[in-house]
């Protein structure tokens, strides 16, 4: 049964949320640092009802007509979340169960494509380029849908078929990733941030997209890689576990705070060759002193993140036309500098977590038209290479939640000409 603190404080968080002042993420865990009363049921309903709602806020938006936020989470709850009319009935007003059942009768299949699949239209427009309505649709499905919890384990500290007969052995629901051969899917919510294959550092929390960039840079023992957009530094952990912590291995970003997370997985990871260093921007004096030094770059390059909405579905709301704009200007020039790092015969996987052509092939493609000493090695011959049973329909990488499960990744892998 929904309590009234449970309905109240979701009204909070989502009052709060449709702000947009911070990541949705950030106004949940301020709620929840400030009313520690709320007990593990009434975070989970919260969590679950506020985030339903910003994955179906266009369409909420369209059949609640300019109504409270309570009316939204009432038709969440009662469209969306299957919570039956006894379920609903001790928090009903006069009125609102009829008024409930009409929209529960309204049938979207006639609907714009936008309230269909819960996309702006901004963010359509530029879809539809290379995406028929149909895929748009599906795309817009699955991104309404929680993301999976994917682990990757670190091969320094354990094997994955162990891991996966351990975690079975616990009682969870667990199968191997389709395409990372280091991936593990976790089915549930289960809290394993104190788990003892966390804590030593065996397992790490990473979309299987994500792992698959990883392969696609291939980095070897002795070589010298660099991360370029390091963040909290996921990659940067497996990249360094890849080459058996050997060789030397940068992470580099223009946020410290960022970096700052990476300290204590650094110190689960057992990884030695892995070497964090905060810079001004794509031009700082430790970036230019590698130039042309470097076997393997990676430059996961900041985006609009569309293709995390599973995972930040206030990012709909967050972005914008003009925003993108200033994102693809940034994005060329941090390709542009990174490079400028790649040796001669060494390899640049430039990706993002977009889904728009702007921020991926038209700034890859721009970029190989100014610099002919680069030439795009097809994305399914490296991925043959790593033995990844995973077909890449053009020469970039485009993964796409609605077919592969994943988040919404891009890659390319590019070469420096001998």
């Amino acid at each position: 049964m929904i309590t009234a603190t449970q309905f109240n404080a979701a009204l909070d968080v989502l009052r709060a949320m449709l702000a947009f002042r911070q990541p949705a993420d950030a106004v949940l865990s301020q709620y929840f640092r400030e009313h520690r009363q709320l007990g593990q049921n009434d975070r989970a309903f919260v969590a679950e009802a506020v985030y339903g709602i910003l994955r179906r806020k266009l369409l909420l938006d369209h059949l609640c007509e300019g109504t409270t936020l309570r009316a939204f989470v009432l038709l969440w709850l009662a469209r969306f979340a299957g919570r039956s009319a006894r379920e609903l009935t001790p928090l009903l007003k006069p009125g609102e169960a009829e008024w409930l059942a009409e929209k529960k009768a309204v049938a979207i299949d006639a609907l714009p494509l936008s309230l269909r699949a819960d996309l702006p239209e901004w963010v359509i427009e530029r879809l539809q380029p290379r995406w028929s309505d149909e895929e748009i649709y599906a795309l817009g499905r699955a991104l309404q849908q929680p993301a999976p919890l994917d682990l990757r384990v670190n091969t320094l500290r354990a094997d994955r078929d162990a891991v996966l007969q351990a975690l079975a052995n616990e009682g969870l629901k667990v199968e191997a990733t389709p395409y990372s051969p280091l991936g593990i899917r976790v089915h549930g919510r289960p809290a394993l941030n104190r788990h003892p294959l966390f804590l030593d550092g065996s397992i790490e929390v990473q979309d299987e997209g994500s792992q698959l960039l990883g392969f696609l840079l291939a980095p070897r023992r002795h070589e010298l890689v660099v991360d370029f957009c390091a963040g909290a530094g996921g990659k940067s952990l497996m990249l360094g576990a890849m080459m058996n912590s050997q060789g030397r291995l940068y992470a580099f970003d223009v946020s410290a705070a960022r970096l700052a997370r990476l300290k204590p997985r650094l110190a689960r990871s057992g990884l030695s060759n892995l070497h964090p260093h905060a810079i001004r921007d794509e031009n700082d004096t430790k970036v230019k002193r590698l130039g042309g030094k470097i076997d393997r770059v990676l430059v996961d390059a900041p985006c609009s993140g569309l293709g995390t909405l599973r995972r930040n579905p206030d990012l709909k709301w967050r972005q914008s036309p003009a925003a993108l704009a200033e994102l693809t200007v940034k994005q060329a020039a941090i390709l542009q500098a990174a490079a400028g790092l790649v040796k001669a015969g060494g390899r640049l996987v430039y990706a993002t977590c977009s889904l728009l052509a702007e921020e991926n092939q038209d700034i890859v493609d721009a970029f190989l038209a100014r610099h002919p000493t680069f030439e795009a090695v097809p994305a399914r011959e490296a991925l043959a290479e790593q033995r990844i049973p995973l077909v890449a329909d053009e020469t970039y990488l485009q993964l796409k939640p609605h077919v592969h499960g994943t988040d919404g990744f891009f890659a390319a892998v590019l070469r420096r000409k001998p």
